[in-house]
């Protein structure tokens, strides 16, 4: 069983391979790959990501299929079906590391900056459940300087709110909390440039 910074370094090499353009797992699977998969998958990581269309962590990490236990929601936020599937995944697989992977030009944030300065012009109720639970990582910056400056705003946001996740599933799970103090489970947070496709670890 890999450790978690033996994941850290897999997921740093394969995140170097894909913005060098040599990723390695492009081949299709073979039916016989894909019949021995079905019987059951072994992921080494798990991944709490957005729902963009252009941050697919298998690419990003150059990873293949069934390597991966990916959830992906709007705004890498974490709500509870979020982490009863991390939950899941850290128990019956024994994942040693959960990723939060938040991005540049993030259209969760772009969409709570704008509700926030335009509360006379709310979202769908739906939509507004995403937003309450990326508000208060925004609010938090528009009480200083950057509030002037919404580029830099929603840079810092992006950050600010992949912190948030990651603090949420370190403190707001019974189970993820015993499994990283008996030193099983190791949450981070990271950043992929939409610009670069570079993945950026923070030590938060």
């Amino acid at each position: 069983m890999l450790t978690a910074q033996e994941v850290l370094l897999q997921l740093k090499q394969g995140n170097q391979r894909f913005v060098s353009g040599e990723t390695k797992y492009r081949e299709l699977l073979t039916h016989q790959d894909r019949a021995e998969m079905a019987e059951d998958q072994h992921p080494f990581a798990i991944v709490l990501g957005c729902s963009d269309s252009r941050v697919p962590a298998e690419m990003v990490f150059d990873q293949g299929l069934g390597d991966l236990f990916v959830i992906r929601v709007a705004g890498n936020v974490v709500a509870p079906s979020q982490v009863g599937s991390v939950e899941f995944a850290a128990e019956r697989y024994s994942c040693p590391v959960v990723i939060v992977l938040g991005h540049s030009h993030c259209g969760a944030i772009q969409a709570t900056i704008d509700t926030l300065m335009n509360p006379d012009s709310p979202p769908s109720a739906n939509l507004m459940s995403i937003v309450n639970r990326v508000r208060p990582s925004v609010e938090i910056l528009m009480q200083t300087e950057l509030k002037n400056d919404l580029a830099k705003l929603s840079v810092h946001a992006v950050r600010s709110n992949v912190f948030a996740s990651v603090n949420q599933l370190r403190h707001g799970s019974a189970v993820l909390e015993s499994l990283i103090a008996k030193g099983k489970l190791k949450v981070v947070g990271a950043e992929y440039s939409l610009e670069s496709g570079e993945v950026i670890f923070y030590d938060f």
